[in-house]
C-alpha cells in the first residue's frame, strides 16, 4: 500500500514540475523551420518544401508587439515563380486557427476520417488528392490568439488586434512583409478561407 502511495506522489510531482516549466515557454518572435516532403495530387507525385515559423508584427516605432505563426507550402520543381499563384489562407472563426484548412481542405495531407468525419484507425494523415498545391503555393496564417500566434508586448491594447479593421491593418502589413521575405511580389496573390476567414 505504501508503495502505491509513493508512486502516486511521484506522478503528481512530475506533473506539477511539468506544468511549471510549460508556463515559462514561448516561441521566439521571428523563427523558421524548413522540411521537405512529397505527396500525390490528382495522380501526380509532387515534391514540396514546408516552412513553418513565426513572423513579428511591429508597432509604429518598429518594435515587435506580437508574432504571427504560419505554415508555407511551396512546390519544389517550379523554375519560375512569377506566374505561380500564392494562396493566403485563413480559417473561419473568429478565434479559430488555420489547422482545418491544412488538414481537411487545401493542404497536401489530410486527416484520415470516414464519411461522417470520425477518425479512422490507424490514426494519422494521408495524401490529399484534391490539394491545390499542384497549381499554387499556400501560406496558412494564424491570426493573433489562434494557433501559436501571440501578443508579446503586454502594454499593447487588444484593439490593435481584435476587430475587423484591426485584422485588416495588421494582417495586411504582415502579408506585405511575408511576400517581401519570400520574394513573391510578381506572383498572383489570393485570399482563401472559410466563413470569417476571408469575408
Amino acid at each position: 500500500m505504501e508503495d502505491k502511495h509513493m508512486k502516486i506522489k511521484f506522478i503528481v510531482m512530475v506533473l506539477l514540475i511539468g506544468t511549471l516549466g510549460a508556463q515559462s515557454r514561448s516561441l521566439p518572435s521571428d523563427t523558421t523551420v524548413v522540411t521537405t516532403h512529397k505527396t500525390m495530387i490528382k495522380g501526380d507525385r509532387i515534391e514540396y518544401k514546408v516552412t513553418t515559423g513565426t513572423q513579428p508584427v511591429w508597432n509604429e516605432d518598429g518594435n515587435p508587439i506580437a508574432y504571427v505563426h504560419y505554415t508555407y507550402y511551396e512546390r519544389s520543381d517550379v523554375k519560375n515563380r512569377t506566374s505561380r499563384p500564392i494562396m493566403i489562407s485563413f480559417n473561419g472563426g473568429p478565434g479559430s486557427g488555420s489547422v482545418w484548412m491544412h488538414l481537411a481542405y487545401t493542404g497536401p495531407k489530410i486527416l484520415k476520417v470516414d464519411d461522417e468525419g470520425f477518425p479512422v484507425q490507424p490514426y494519422g494523415v494521408k495524401d490529399n488528392p484534391h490539394s491545390i498545391l499542384d497549381v499554387a503555393d499556400i501560406v496558412y496564417v494564424n491570426p493573433i490568439n489562434t494557433g501559436y500566434s501571440r501578443i508579446v508586448d503586454k502594454e499593447t491594447k487588444k484593439e490593435v488586434f481584435f476587430g475587423v479593421n484591426a485584422d485588416i491593418k495588421y494582417l495586411s502589413e504582415w502579408i506585405n512583409t511575408f511576400v517581401q521575405r519570400i520574394n513573391r511580389w510578381e506572383s498572383p496573390k489570393y485570399l482563401i478561407g472559410e466563413s470569417y476567414g476571408t469575408t
